[in-house]
């Protein structure tokens, strides 16, 4: 057999450097231009601390805009160093763009001229916690983030979506209760007796879009029970929901320090759903409570407490008390007026009926005309002046006894002979009984 030849491989060489550079200069140049557009298109606005109308609108909202803020204290370049970087935090949940508010840079250093204040000083901000991140704008004055929350951009996220977004705030303590619905202008409170329906979220999502300036809360009635509340609503049954609507009188839950005042007792008013529950029903509600229309003042706040068997009974007890008290007034209502004891039927008001009907009739009998004031007063200044003349006319003055005479000298003395004058008869017979024996 012939042999067969082997064949050479061929060596693979490298491609020559100018064929690669060219596509390696596009790479670099486009990674480059997109960078280069991000940092443009996501570039964070710095708020002008100078600018005082832009600072309300950033803290309080009260710009035509009305837009929540997301502020990073951050301080400004100056002779034009580049500055600190910003908080990646901060800078990855504003490129998260899902959260409903407006991404700001400010300098918290800056002394505001009306107090003579720093920023962080007059929203009382903690600047050693890094970042300082607050929200304010048209959900109120700046509050800062906590420092669990800034963790990671999405923390942050979420966190702002919470406070930001309408929602309702769930009540499980009497804390919660106090702060997030009690301590508000408006707040429409859910008690749940088991789980929710589909309905009834839809229409409390309803009416959280419609009312974003009253505040939505809920609460577990099936297992807590809220005392000073329970007498005034429908009475509980499993799986029946109820709706109270909350209207501040005045107060607040502010104890007040060396700079600002204490706003007093919190002081509210209620009013109940007493019809099903339902989005006509609860926007009706609603809109009767904005208005004040047929709202009814509490004497206490409610406190939420465990669900017993006890507290039960004791409500129980106080909507018998109030149905008694009802019922007592609608008799006391039902009885006739007053002119059913003309005739002296030997009552008390009878006999004073009786009095002043045969007064009456002597005064027209006899033309007696009722005195007027200045009349009453003179017969009662002469009635004195006799009082006073009759009084002196018994008084033994001191003129009166003799010379060198006390009065109390001859009480004395009279009394002494009277003494001496007086003998018991039956000692002088004990004296004749007595026998000499000697």
């Amino acid at each position: 057999m012939a042999r067969v030849p082997k064949q050479k491989k061929k060596q693979q060489t490298a491609p020559p450097m100018d064929k690669l550079l060219k596509p390696a200069v596009g790479v670099a140049i486009a990674m480059v231009g997109y960078y280069m557009m991000k940092g443009m298109t996501n570039e964070i606005p710095r708020i002008d601390v100078t600018d005082q109308l832009a600072l309300r609108e950033v803290f309080f909202g009260e710009g035509a805009m009305g837009k929540d803020y997301a502020v990073l204290c951050h301080p400004e370049a100056k002779d034009g160093s580049v500055g600190l970087p910003v908080s990646s935090v901060f800078q990855d949940s504003h490129d998260d763009g899902s959260a409903p508010a407006e991404y700001v840079l400010m300098d918290c250093d800056h002394i505001l001229p009306d107090s003579g204040k720093s920023i962080f000083d007059k929203f009382k901000l903690n600047k050693k916690k890094r970042p300082t991140v607050f929200v304010s704008g048209k959900v109120g004055p700046p509050k800062q983030v906590p420092a669990k929350h800034l963790k990671t951009g999405v923390m942050l996220t979420k966190l702002l979506k919470q406070m930001l977004e309408p929602h309702a705030a769930k009540i499980e303590k009497t804390k919660d209760l106090k702060e997030k619905c009690l301590n508000k202008d408006v707040c429409g409170l859910l008690l749940k007796g088991g789980k929710p329906e589909p309905f009834v979220k839809h229409a409390v999502a309803n009416l959280l879009g419609k009312y974003p300036s009253v505040q939505f809360a809920s609460v577990d009635s099936s297992v807590l029970f809220l005392t000073n509340l329970e007498e005034y609503l429908p009475e509980y049954e499993a799986g029946v929901h109820r709706f109270v609507v909350f209207k501040k009188v005045s107060g607040g839950l502010a104890v007040g320090d060396n700079e600002t005042k204490s706003e007093g007792r919190l002081k509210t008013s209620i009013l109940s759903l007493e019809s099903d529950l339902s989005f006509g029903s609860m926007n009706t509600l609603v809109s009767d409570a904005m208005n004040g229309k047929q709202m009814k003042k509490i004497p206490a706040l409610p406190n939420i407490k465990t669900r017993t068997k006890k507290l039960e009974e004791s409500e129980r007890q106080k909507r018998d008390r109030k149905k008694d008290q009802a019922r007592k007034k609608a008799s006391d209502d039902v009885k006739p007026p007053q002119q059913t004891f003309a005739a002296n039927d030997g009552s008390k008001e009878g006999r004073r009926l009786e009095r002043d009907r045969r007064r009456a009739e002597h005064n027209k009998d006899n033309n007696v005309k009722p005195k007027t004031p200045e009349e009453i007063a003179e017969i009662e200044k002469k009635r004195r002046q006799r009082m006073e003349e009759e009084s002196a006319k018994w008084n033994i003055g001191a003129e009166d006894a003799e010379e060198g005479e006390s009065i109390e000298e001859e009480d004395m003395d009279s009394g002494d002979e009277e003494e001496s004058d007086y003998v018991d008869e039956d000692e002088e017979e004990d004296d004749d009984d007595v026998m000499d024996l000697d």
